[in-house]
């Protein structure tokens, strides 16, 4: 039962693109492999060396060494990533441990065969079978954090996940909530337009309702936003005026979902539908440097009246870009007489 368990978190693991193993053949895990590898030659240097004297020979023969059996241990565990990654974490851990093992003693018999007076002063077979039993160690050890290391950024992905989703369910209801009442108030004087507002509504939940994510982009926002104004216009009519400004090159860039369409909503609401006379909204969506920045500027009654709701929603968008991208995006506002801008920031590429 254990190992059919293993085997179900290996196989979600290779599914989801996760494996405690990272890709050996990419830069970075790989440099911190040779740096904690030569952090260990320089250690056990200094632990032969009698100070002042200092054992640079022992020094560069280590680092030859061991350099060589990292590479060669990076480069056999990176092609057999794939295989590993589809059986169980036990037999993947101990079948690396196995290989990098292996590896080290066919280098040791090597060297001594091709350079039999490199180590003069050590037992041959003994200091084949010690090189073999440290590196059994230290790749137990190496192994062991790059689990851990995988298991905490499964957390804290599921962490932020639920999180982002804990807060496109409260933008959900109330965006549910508001369209439902306009459709209500088209029904006694304009059935033709409720129904043909209730189809918008329809395929702008089909839209909405899937997983929220990173992954949706500033096109398919924009075409949210557009079945939610057309929505509106059915009730505010000419009143609603709506100016776009969108870069044509922005439109596969990523943008989170729904995170456009409630700074709308507020605008429609708690401004142009305030107004007698209605008013323009202007929506610019272009590139400013690494960032994706969108400018909203509606008007509102001056003085403005006070609402929870507004808050509330641009609470929930600020929260959820810092759960997306952290301290590299923004959503400021500021209001002046009978005017309302929101800025919303954040950085052009995907989310990690």
């Amino acid at each position: 039962m254990r190992d059919t368990g293993e085997q179900q978190r290996a196989a979600r693991a290779q599914a989801s693109g996760a494996f405690f193993i990272p890709d050996l053949c990419a830069p970075r895990p790989l440099l911190f492999l040779v740096l904690l590898a030569e952090l260990m030659v320089l250690m056990y240097t200094l632990a032969v060396s009698s100070l002042p004297r200092f054992e640079w020979t022992v020094l560069a023969t280590g680092s030859v060494l061991v350099q060589w059996l990292v590479l060669a241990s990076a480069v056999t565990l990176c092609l057999l990533r794939g295989w590993f990654s589809r059986h169980s974490l036990w037999l993947a851990a101990v079948g690396s441990i196995v290989l990098v093992v292996a590896v080290t003693g066919l280098s040791g018999e090597l060297i001594l065969h091709f350079y039999p007076g490199l180590m003069a002063d050590a037992d041959d077979r003994w200091w084949v079978l010690r090189n073999m039993l440290v590196a059994a160690l230290v790749t137990g050890i190496t192994l062991r954090y790059f689990y851990l290391q995988q298991q905490l950024t499964l957390r804290e992905r599921s962490e932020l996940q639920a999180r982002i989703d804990s807060l496109q369910a409260r933008i959900r209801p109330h965006f549910l909530f508001n369209t439902l009442n306009s459709i209500a108030s088209l029904i006694a004087s304009h059935p033709e337009r409720a129904e043909t507002a209730v189809e918008d509504l329809a395929e702008l939940f089909r839209a909405s309702l899937r997983q929220a994510g990173p992954g949706d982009t500033v096109a398919e926002e924009v075409h949210r936003c557009e079945l939610y104004l057309g929505i509106e216009r059915l009730r505010l009519g000419d009143r609603l005026q709506v100016e776009w400004e969108v870069a044509e090159a922005l439109a596969d860039l990523p943008m989170p979902s729904l995170i456009l369409q409630p700074l709308v909503e507020n605008a429609v609401y708690h401004g142009v539908s305030l107004l007698p006379a209605g008013g323009v909204i202007r929506i610019s969506v272009q590139r400013d440097g690494g960032d994706v920045q969108v400018v909203i500027d509606n008007p509102r009654p001056d003085p403005p009246a006070p609402s929870r709701g507004e808050r509330m929603a641009l609470s929930n968008i600020e929260q959820r870009l810092q759960a997306l991208y952290g301290d590299a995006a923004s959503l400021r506002q500021r209001g002046g007489s009978g005017a309302f801008q929101v800025v919303l920031r954040y950085p052009a590429g995907p989310v990690v």
